[in-house]
This record gives structure tokens, sequence and C-alpha cells, in this order.
């Protein structure tokens, strides 16, 4: 009899770049669009390990570049497969199609309810959802290449800007804390010049970054394996280049120069633990509520006086990135491929 099967669905730089070139995108912002799929590109190189990490717990390992998967998952065994897609997207990235292509062939899916696989993506519209929780999430304007279509509430400390369906930090540059709207709308023209988005607008709000990252091991696991940590780039916050600088085919060439530096990390419940308690409550909220489970992260800002501000929301985390490698090593004891390896044989083999 087959051993039972981990599919990995994967959607390539190369591919989407390609697909960006045909639409008519610039090469600069092509690149720069497709870096969101870094995780790909990096992960992809550590793939004999997670086969080896599989084999071990009895498991066979399948990665499966996105366009071929429409051909493969129908010939595989719902009583003895299980998909993970490691990307999402439904406007540049076309992740989103990975769990709904499982569901379409009946096969069982590691990882949050497909629908947020699309609603993430969209940072407007899964703010609104987030604040309809009642979750302390900024309030949001949306502009359209210098228009308005819902103004931002009006902010003391200014604003920050970004584009609403791109993720990696695309289209952030130095210059996107901004002290007046007209600061706002000109940073939305050159988001739309560059990568034909829209803009969220939101009230600045002070703090350091925190990441939460979680991966349920076992699927009976919870809030407590939440790791939240703070990550200091440098600067009040990481922009497009920083991000470009650590991940992907840019980020191997920085090693390569030499130039390569990753943000530090601290846990956050060693100097803040009653944020690290408010934030692990809205992670309690999230999971039943929003249908975030096996594996998520969360991105927060939190103040000196502990209010946490919850920012966004990530389905498809980047695994191979030094965020979540930290994280599956200090909660799990674990590297990255034995972790994968873990979670995929806790659903399918025990």
């Amino acid at each position: 009899m087959a051993r039972p099967r981990l599919v990995l669905i994967y959607e390539p730089e190369q591919a989407c770049r390609a697909r960006l070139a045909v639409q008519g995108f610039a090469e600069r912002q092509a690149l720069e669009i497709s870096s969101y799929l870094a995780q790909c590109t990096d992960l992809a190189l550590e793939f004999g390990g997670v086969e080896r990490a599989c084999a071990a717990r009895g498991l066979d390992f399948k990665p499966v570049e996105l366009d071929q998967a429409a051909a493969m998952l129908p010939r595989c065994d719902p009583a003895r497969t299980i998909v993970w897609t490691l990307s999402d997207g439904i406007a540049y990235f076309r992740g989103s199609a990975g769990p709904a292509l499982a569901r379409l062939n009946g096969l069982p899916t590691i990882g949050s309810d497909d629908s947020l696989f699309t609603l993430c993506q969209d940072k407007f519209r899964s703010g609104a959802v987030l604040h309809s929780l009642g979750l302390p999430v900024p309030q949001s304007g949306l502009a359209r290449n210098g228009v308005w279509l819902a103004e931002p509430p009006a902010s003391a400390s200014g604003w920050f800007v970004k584009p609403n369906r791109l993720g990696a930090k695309i289209g952030i540059w130095p210059d996107s804390r901004c002290e007046n709207l007209n600061q706002a709308l000109e940073l939305s023209r050159r988001v739309f010049a560059a990568y034909r988005d829209d803009v969220v607008v939101q009230p600045y709000v002070k703090g350091r970054n925190v990441r939460a990252s979680f991966l349920g091991l076992t699927p009976e696991t919870g809030v407590e394996a939440l790791g939240i940590t703070f990550v200091d780039s440098g600067g009040d916050f990481q922009t497009m280049e920083d991000s470009l600088a650590l991940y992907g085919e840019t980020g191997a060439s920085a090693r390569m120069q030499g130039s390569y530096e990753e943000p530090d990390l601290a846990p956050v419940a060693a100097s803040q633990p009653l944020a690290d308690e408010r934030i692990r409550h809205i992670a309690a909220r999230l999971m039943p509520a929003f249908g975030l489970r096996d594996v998520f992260s969360l991105d927060f800002r939190v103040e000196e006086d502990d209010t946490v501000h919850l920012i966004e929301f990530e389905v498809c985390p980047g695994l191979p990135c030094f965020d979540f490698r930290a994280y599956c090593r200090s909660q799990w004891r674990l590297g990255l491929a034995d972790a994968m390896a873990e979670t995929a044989a806790n659903r399918l083999v025990r």
C-alpha cells in the first residue's frame, strides 16, 4: 500500500514575473511584486530535507508548482493525502487556488479556512471584518490613484500608507508615514503608477513591531504555542528595500555580498507580559471566529503602556524566513523541515 503523502503547492517567483510581464508591468515592478513569493524560492532549496524528514515519519513528500496542481490533485487518494499551500493571493498572486483545488478534489488541507486565502490579501476588507469582531485594528481609508474611495479618520499623529493587495512590504517607502492627507493621495498615485493598486490609509500608531507566529504541530495545539516576538529592524517600520534584502533571489545576492542582516528578535513576554497576554486573547478570539488554524501569523504594534494594535494577519507565513525558523526552534525544538513533517504526520499517520 502507498504511504501517506504530504503535497506542498507553491507558486514560483519566476512564473509570477512572467505573468506580470505579459500584463505589461515594468521589469523592476514585476521583480518587486514577485518577491512576495520569495519563501517559495527559499524553501525549494530545502525540499530534499523536507523529503527526508517526511520519510523518517512514514510519509512521502510531493512539492507541486501551482500551475501543475489542477492536473495532479485528482490523482491523489483523499484518505492518504494532505495538502499544504505555501502562498495565498487573488490579484497578483494565485495561491488561493491551492486550497480551493484541494476542496474540489475532496482532499484535506493543512492551513486556515480557505476563504482566508483570498481575504487576507485585501487589507481594506480584512480590516473591516476584524473591526466588526471588536478587535483593536486601525480604521482605514482607501484611495485609488489620488481619489478617495473611502476617506480615512482624522489623526493627530499622521497617517501610514500601504498598498491594499500587496505583501512583503512591497510599495512601502521611507516616506510612507505622512503628515497630511495630500501626501497620502500623492503616495496613492505613486503606488497606482507602479503597481496598479489601491492604498490603505490608516492613522499612524506608535510602538514596536511584533510578530506572533503559530504552527499547530498537533491538531489540538492552541494559543499556548503562539510565539510572540518583537521584530526590530533598526527603523520605525520595515520598507520594501529592507524586505527585498532578506528573502528569495535578492536575499541570496545580499548574503553573497555580505550585506544580509536579519532584524533582532526578542520575546514580548520578557519585557511586556501584559501585552503578550493581550495578544494571546486576540488570537484565541480569531482562531474559532475567523477560521485561523494550523499555521498563521499576526502582526501588531505594541506601545510602551501595553496598548496593542492588530495590523494584519497572514495565513501563509514565510516558513523559511528567519522569524519562523526561530519560532520552530524555540517553541518546538525542531528545524523547519522536521516541524513541517511532524505537523503533517500528526494529521495523516497518527
